[in-house]
């Protein structure tokens, strides 16, 4: 089943501070003014990632993980909305919102799946 950027805005507003904003003109997340996910146009969401975690994807060969040479070297690892797990996304998003939270913010999360 593929995720649209209403399942993703709603996973992700779950977490504490998170809104839905733009960045660079496209449909963003955010949280503490700062982003961690940014919609891309061909169905992709540019997600804030940990370079050993995104080297770690891109290596699974898993098809819904990929990047292009602006992403290169960058913590940001592109996911196809239409391949990707729900859960999986769930994860990676508390994993950009934990990476981008602002440390106050960061304390107001409570540690429990949703």
């Amino acid at each position: 089943m593929a995720l649209t950027w209403q399942d993703v805005v709603a996973l992700a507003t779950k977490l504490p501070g998170v809104e839905e904003s733009t960045w660079w003109r496209s449909p963003a997340l955010k949280v503490g003014d700062k982003g961690f996910g940014l919609l891309r146009g061909e169905g992709g969401l540019a997600l804030v990632c940990d370079l050993t975690e995104k080297e770690a994807l891109l290596a699974s060969g898993d098809p819904a993980f990929y990047t292009t040479p602006h992403y290169d070297g960058h913590p940001y690892i592109l996911v196809d909305l239409n391949r990707v797990a729900p859960e999986q996304l769930r994860e990676m998003l508390d994993d950009a919102w934990w990476l981008t939270a602002p440390p106050k913010v960061r304390g107001q999360r409570e540690f429990q799946t949703y």
